[in-house]
């Protein structure tokens, strides 16, 4: 009986990977946020997560499925036409102008670095053959095909809507598969880019929105995300030894303090 006990006790707990032996540190991290799940990807262990099947608004993070739809496309090299349409968004943009050429490969580039709206805007309409809804169709698609079951996607940008919600559970699963791809992952590392275009040779360059990326040496990625609405949000992703730690975190006023302290925790940082 008493063993039974301690079985229930454990399944009923947040702390799923117990190992670890920081539910103090986990504690605190919890208190900060709205959910979160902290994940082992070479131990394929969970090893935190508090209401991680929560339906929230994602903001920026949607790229990440915005981004590898249109790795997946085959079209990186293709080139890609600023319209008005394309411009019709909020900041943060890279302020294109319309006429302009560029390779979709650059807007992917912006749209996961920066996180430019035109630029995922742009990778929308251009894929969506026009249509930026048709797009958004194949990125709801997309996520039922992955099993992100409570997820959908109403723009390809991220912007609050009424029905533009996901959990930390589902986005976890987005990104683990994401991550699979070598393009997304030499993208989603970088600290900088620069990019020209084609035929005005207008220079762009776009840095880290990722405060912890320049920083912490483990860091690899992959996504943060902010509105008003969605609060600050993060997705990352530390490699240490033998570690491969992915980390979604939403709506924690402190993100940068809280995954750097459940980052440092689990990779024996401290």
């Amino acid at each position: 009986m008493r063993i039974f006990f301690k079985i229930f006790v454990l399944l009923l707990s947040p702390i799923i990977a117990l190992a670890y032996n920081d539910a103090n540190v986990f504690q605190k991290i919890e208190k900060d946020l709205d959910s979160i799940i902290v994940k082992d990807l070479n131990k394929k262990q969970l090893i935190f997560q508090k209401d991680a099947n929560q339906q929230i608004r994602p903001a920026s993070l949607t790229k990440i499925m915005t981004s590898i739809l249109a790795i997946e496309s085959g079209k990186m090299n293709n080139i890609v036409t600023i319209t008005a349409e394309m411009k019709k968004v909020e900041p943060t943009i890279m302020n294109f102008r319309v006429g302009e050429k560029f390779y979709l490969k650059d807007l992917v580039n912006a749209a996961m670095i920066k996180s430019a709206n035109d630029a995922a805007n742009a990778i929308a309409i251009y894929l969506g053959n026009g249509s930026k809804q048709k797009f958004v169709n194949m990125m709801n698609a997309k996520a039922k095909k992955l099993g992100m079951k409570n997820t959908n996607f109403q723009n390809p940008c991220g912007f609050d809507a009424p029905n533009h919600k996901s959990t930390a559970s589902d986005l976890l699963k987005l990104t683990e598969y994401s991550i699979k791809n070598s393009s997304f992952n030499n993208i989603v590392k970088k600290e900088s880019y620069s990019f020209k275009a084609i035929n005005t040779k207008r220079a762009y360059s776009v840095h880290t929105s990722n405060k912890l990326l320049p920083k912490e040496k483990y860091m690899i990625g992959v996504k943060t995300g902010y509105t008003s609405k969605a609060g600050p949000c993060l997705i990352a992703r530390a490699k240490d030894g033998k570690k491969d730690i992915l980390l979604v975190m939403l709506n924690s006023q402190n993100r940068w303090e809280n995954t750097k302290l459940a980052l440092d925790t689990v990779l024996d940082k401290k």
